[in-house]
Formats: C-alpha cells, sequence, structure tokens
C-alpha cells in the first residue's frame, strides 16, 4: 500500500533522519521502523564511518538546518549566500530603513589610525541617506497621490519603494542586516570551509559560529570543517590591484553556443521522439525554416506564465561581462544556477547619480558623500584591499563575468525586468535578453518583457549620470 508521509524534525534530530534516508538503500523495513530504532549517537557513529570515514556525503544532504544570521554586514552576506544549493531570505534595503548605527565596525580596524575616519565615512553616508528620505518621499508624494480613504501608513507602504530605490544608492557595504538560510549539511560543511577560508575576519568569525550552532544539530556532519588551504593560496596566488577602466557597454555577451539553438530544439526531439541524438540533429539541420519556426513555437510558444521551460533549454549557454552598481548586484547575485565570477568591491569604476535625488535638490550632498567614501576607500585599500569594501556604497559600479544557459536567462530577464523590480536590473535583464535575442532569435523572441519600456529609456528616467 502507497505511504506517504513526512519524518518530522519535531521528532527527529536532522542527523536521525538523514541516516534514516541512507540506510533505506539496504533495508526493506519502512522509514519509520528504521527511525525507531535509531539513537542520535548510533546515527553519530552511522555518519562518522559512512560519511566521514569512506565519503558518502550524499548522506549529509537530508540533514537540513534553517539558520537565522543577525546583524552581519551585507559585505559578509555576499560570502554567506554564494552557496548555489541552498536558500536565503534577506533584510531589504528596498521595504526597510537603516538605523544610523546599523553598520559593522571591521575587526582590522579595531586599533588601526584610520578607525576613526572610516568611522565618520560611514556616519556621513547613513546621515545623507536618512537626510535624503524625506525630501525623496515628499517629491514621490506629489507625484503619487493618496487614494481616497486611504491611510498615511499605508500610502507610504505603497510608495516606499518608489523613494527607497534612489535613497538606498548611500547604503554602505558596512550596512548591517539578517538573513536566513536554509541548507542542508553537505552544503553547509562547504559553506562553512569557504568562510573560515575568507580574506575578511568578519567571515572568518561568522563561519566559526555557524559551525558552532549547525554543531547543536548535526554533531557529526560538520565538526570536520576547516579552513581551505587551496582557497587561501589560489586567492593569494591571482591578487592583483583593481583598476578603474571601464569597457564603454554596461552589458557585453563576450562569448555562445553558435549552435545553441539547433541544440535545444534537437535536444527536444530526443527526449520526445525516440531517435539518437545524432539523428535528432541532422533532422534539425535538414529542417526548413518554417520546421523550426514550427519547433520553436511548440517548444515556448505555448509556455503559460507560470510555465518553467523546459530543461532542454540549458543546452545553450551565453557568457557576459557586466558593469553594474552595487544594489544592482544585491540582487543579481541570487541568481545562483548561474557560473558568477565578481571582482572585489571598490570606488574606482564610478557611481551612478539618481535622478530622483538630482530633482528633490539632493544631487550636492549625495555627490560629496560619495566622493568621501571614495576618498577612504582609497586611504583603506593599500593595506586592506578587501576590508576596504565595507565603506563602498550601493550607488558604486562593480564589475562581474557570468555564464547562464537559455532556461535561467527567461527566468533572470523575466523577473527582472519586470515593473516592480528596481530600476537597475531592469537594464541588466533588458540587455542580457536583446543580446540573445540578437544571436539567437528563433528560440529568444518568446521572452516576455514589458513592452513600454528599453534599456535606454530606463537610464533616462532614473539617473542623471550613468
Amino acid at each position: 500500500m502507497r505511504r506517504i508521509y513526512l519524518l518530522s524534525p519535531k521528532e527527529l534530530s536532522p542527523e536521525t533522519i538523514a541516516v534514516t534516508f541512507a540506510k533505506t538503500s539496504r533495508s526493506p523495513e519502512s522509514f519509520r521502523d528504521i527511525a525507531e530504532e535509531l539513537s542520535d549517537e548510533k546515527s553519530a557513529q552511522f555518519h562518522e564511518k559512512w560519511v566521514v570515514g569512506y565519503g558518502h556525503a550524499s548522506v549529509a544532504e537530508h540533514a537540513v538546518l534553517h539558520l537565522a544570521i543577525e546583524n552581519v554586514s551585507r559585505l559578509a552576506i555576499e560570502c554567506i549566500e554564494s552557496n548555489r544549493l541552498a536558500s536565503y531570505t534577506e533584510k531589504s534595503t528596498r521595504y526597510q530603513k537603516w538605523d544610523m548605527d546599523a553598520f559593522v565596525l571591521p575587526p582590522e580596524l579595531e586599533n588601526h589610525p584610520l578607525r576613526n575616519r572610516y568611522e565618520e565615512t560611514i556616519r556621513r553616508l547613513f546621515r545623507t541617506y536618512a537626510e535624503s528620505l524625506a525630501p525623496a518621499r515628499e517629491l514621490i508624494r506629489r507625484r503619487v497621490p493618496r487614494k481616497e480613504g486611504e491611510s498615511d501608513a499605508a500610502w507610504d507602504r505603497r510608495i516606499r519603494s518608489r523613494y527607497v530605490d534612489s535613497c538606498r544608492y548611500l547604503l554602505p557595504a558596512a550596512s548591517l542586516a539578517n538573513v536566513g538560510m536554509t541548507a542542508n549539511a553537505r552544503v553547509l560543511e562547504h559553506a562553512i570551509r569557504k568562510m573560515l577560508s575568507h580574506p575578511l575576519e568578519e567571515v572568518r568569525q561568522i563561519g566559526e559560529e555557524i559551525k558552532i550552532a549547525a554543531r547543536r544539530e548535526t554533531p557529526t556532519l560538520v565538526k570536520y570543517a576547516e579552513p581551505s588551504p587551496y582557497l587561501v593560496e589560489t586567492r593569494r596566488a591571482f591578487l592583483s590591484p583593481l583598476d578603474s577602466h571601464a569597457s564603454g557597454a554596461r552589458v557585453s555577451m563576450t562569448g555562445y553556443d553558435a549552435e545553441g539553438e539547433k541544440k535545444i530544439l534537437a535536444a527536444a526531439l530526443f527526449r520526445f521522439g525516440g531517435m539518437s541524438y545524432p539523428r535528432a540533429r541532422a533532422r534539425i539541420e535538414n529542417a526548413s525554416e518554417e520546421e523550426l519556426d514550427a519547433l520553436a513555437d511548440s517548444l515556448l510558444g505555448v509556455r503559460a506564465p507560470h510555465d518553467i521551460p523546459l530543461r532542454e533549454l540549458e543546452y545553450s549557454t551565453y557568457t557576459f561581462e557586466a558593469v553594474l552598481d552595487q544594489g544592482a548586484y544585491f540582487e543579481f547575485k541570487r541568481h545562483r544556477m548561474m557560473t558568477q565570477t565578481p571582482q572585489r568591491l571598490s570606488t574606482r569604476l564610478g557611481y551612478a547619480v539618481p535622478r530622483l535625488l538630482a530633482e528633490a535638490g539632493l544631487a550636492d550632498a549625495y555627490r560629496a558623500a560619495m566622493d568621501s567614501a571614495a576618498e577612504t576607500y582609497e586611504a583603506l585599500a593599500e593595506d586592506f584591499p578587501f576590508a576596504a569594501s565595507y565603506v563602498v556604497p550601493n550607488g558604486f559600479y562593480r564589475r562581474v563575468l557570468f555564464t547562464l544557459n537559455l532556461r535561467e536567462a527567461y527566468h533572470l530577464c523575466e523577473l527582472r525586468a519586470a515593473p516592480n523590480a528596481h530600476f537597475a536590473i531592469r537594464i541588466l535583464a533588458r540587455r542580457v535578453a536583446d543580446s540573445i535575442r540578437s544571436v539567437h532569435p528563433r528560440l529568444a523572441r518568446f521572452f516576455r518583457l514589458p513592452e513600454d519600456e528599453t534599456p535606454e529609456s530606463i537610464e533616462a528616467a532614473y539617473f542623471t549620470d550613468i
């Protein structure tokens, strides 16, 4: 008789659940019967033998932990959230406002002569941010009137992101935030290794604290997570100064698979047609343009709004280099199914000026705060090439290399080009979509993007300098 039920973490420890699932490969008993025979001690012994001793690490994927990580810098969150197979929710700079003291003092600067300058710069950024909120809100209120019967609080909730989206460009990477992380023990062990090997002392401390917290639930599965000499030595070997040269194009395609469309269509034929892949490729090669269009329509044209494109779209990949502001990057980094290589955060590529702040009469104060941050960054960078990034606000540009497949491109472009997405990430999404359309128009013509704007119109509407 078919049975489907939960092994509840309210009743069983994560390590016991992992062993219960692992034992089913060799035991005819039900999961409940297996679990009843186990204790935390027996589970630990199992993991010591099979996961640690024999390397059967996949067993650890059944032990899932939910970590609440509070009052860490947004710079540290970049490392915490760099794990592809974990899930995160973080404090949003779009929907919340930051307190004046909500920033980290890097341990590297604890007794350093530049500590006071660092704190003064951060406080200036926070003060300018706080002072910009009311004028920017008033300007938006004049443009978006209150609805009949709408309370002041409800009105502000409705328009908040419209002014906070611009004011947040002043928030530095030192800003404190909370992030919730859900990960299995195998992923978490790797995440801890990365944190313990990180160049920032704050991140290394967080790694130690996460390890301690995780061991309370999974005492065996993460206890051997240690710093990785490989990560440390590789970083040291490749480390070089950041340059200040930015190419004219903010998003440029640096490579793509010229046969990508044909590979995708052939893979769909292979999946459903029962033929070998060489025969499927030959059929695509010999098809007319009309036949190829019809296959593309069948593959993507009938997709409903919430349908995810078939996995066969992953057979074509595209590589881009992008220069985007740090606020946009913080949203972009959540797309972890692609391969991302960001350069470390600096002030050397300049910064954007949101049009709303200029129209609210705040441009001079904004520029002064941003220029102060750039000067302090340079003062710190010589001795602290990584910790200097704490002082960099969201408005500064950052360079990132990324490779994604067509399936992930559909997710990125349709989600981030939507009207409710932040204006800076909408520019990136549309440029990625336009680039893919230029090389693979047959399959990229099904992108569902708003028709009333372009990257250029977004830039003109939301920025005075870019």
